[in-house]
């Protein structure tokens, strides 16, 4: 499975399109929110959570790909916490 297309809705979600062309509208405010960590500040600031790309079939944050996440877990409509 792979991710084909990711578009920003508002605030932390992202509705993501998947190569058998299931949707799924993702909120990642609850993984920014319950992570300490800086890189996790970093992407809890919009202009910063709105950068992100599709690079091999995964969106990523950053140029090293500060943030990732199992494309199954986004499959499934929910990032673990």
């Amino acid at each position: 499975m792979k991710i084909l297309e990711a578009k920003y809705l508002r605030a932390y979600l992202i509705c993501i399109t998947f190569s058998d062309n299931t949707n799924q509208t993702i909120d990642f405010e609850p993984f920014l929110n319950h992570k300490k960590h800086e890189v996790f500040e970093y992407y809890k600031q919009l202009p910063n959570f709105i950068n992100f790309k599709i690079e091999k079939g995964n969106i990523v944050w950053g140029e090293d790909w500060d943030l990732i996440f199992p494309v199954e877990q986004l499959y499934n409509g929910k990032v673990l916490t």
